[in-house]
């Protein structure tokens, strides 16, 4: 593939997975009203794994040996922990402020590549994901003042995102040979047996199926399992591979213009200063995106 097609491909890539995850909210809003955090978090790995078991079943024996426990090591560290403490941050704090620190993935990634990896990034990358930062904050700001009351609970959103940069960075460079498919497939395989032991012991097969809000709470969170999770997971561990570590981690600031499009549909009002935000995360991510000459 050409350069320019190469680099087409990416945007293609990160602007898809920037739609599926931004709009994945709405899917954890619908699937909340009826089952609580960590019966959301488990039901939408256990679905992933189960859609994705034929695969992994096919696509294990293409795995070297000695790369198996980083792939397990990417389910458990870089999904499951992560999928457990966003719901329960979110039970104390607003998704904008949990949104807002999971933006802080690319800096973390920045850290955890120097300090874990040894991986050294050029100074225009390192500019184009502090400038997204940047507009980052300035989108937070313009929806008011945070309230910090619940800093325990904002800090296991931290924890998730330094789990995420721990993954990228792993894959990275231990999973090169490894297809994005084997990876998706086999980790989140692997997490079927403990979501399934969360699901029992959270009370979820108690509940009453026949009631429609609960069919509603449990198909949004399949949904979220299906195309959030599992699908969405291959195309980022495609991005992954293409683009590099930097870029992939930078979706997070793409997901919210899926925001801002979502609120334009329901009729709220967009501000300048939110306008102003989005613009300088759009040239932070095309700093980045840009090879150094």
């Amino acid at each position: 593939m050409a350069a320019g097609g190469s680099k087409l491909f990416n945007w293609g890539i990160f602007v898809t997975l920037s739609f599926i995850w931004g709009s994945s909210f709405i899917l954890i809003k619908e699937a909340s009203h009826r089952l609580s955090p960590v019966q959301v978090a488990s039901l939408r790995l256990f679905c992933a794994g189960m859609v994705l078991l034929p695969i992994a079943i096919k696509q294990f024996r293409n795995i070297p040996s000695n790369k198996i426990v980083y792939v397990l090591l990417s389910g458990f560290v870089g999904n499951f922990i992560p999928a457990i403490l966003f719901p329960v941050a979110e039970f104390k704090i607003d998704s904008s402020l949990a949104g807002f620190l999971n933006s802080l993935t690319p800096i973390s990634v920045i850290v955890t590549g120097i300090l874990f990896f040894r991986y050294t990034f050029h100074r225009s990358k390192i500019g184009g994901i502090l400038i997204g930062f940047a507009g980052m904050v300035i989108l937070f700001l313009a929806n008011g003042l945070p309230d910090l009351q619940h800093f325990s609970y904002s800090s296991l959103v931290l924890l998730a995102a330094f789990l995420y940069s721990l993954n990228i960075n792993m894959i990275g460079r231990y999973l090169k040979e490894v297809s994005s498919v084997s990876i998706a497939a086999v980790s989140f395989a692997s997490l079927i047996p403990l979501s399934l032991v969360v699901l029992v012991v959270t009370g979820f097969f108690d509940l009453r199926f026949t009631q429609m809000p609960v069919v509603k709470s449990v198909a949004a969170a399949s949904t979220l399992g299906v195309m959030a999770t599992a699908i969405g997971s291959i195309i980022f561990y495609m991005l992954l591979k293409t683009a590099g570590a930097l870029f992939s981690s930078m979706v997070t600031y793409g997901m919210p213009f899926v925001a801002l499009f979502w609120g334009i549909l329901a009729g709220e009002h967009i501000t300048v200063l939110q306008v102003v935000g989005l613009g300088i995360i759009l040239c932070g991510v095309y700093l980045s995106s840009v090879k150094p000459s």
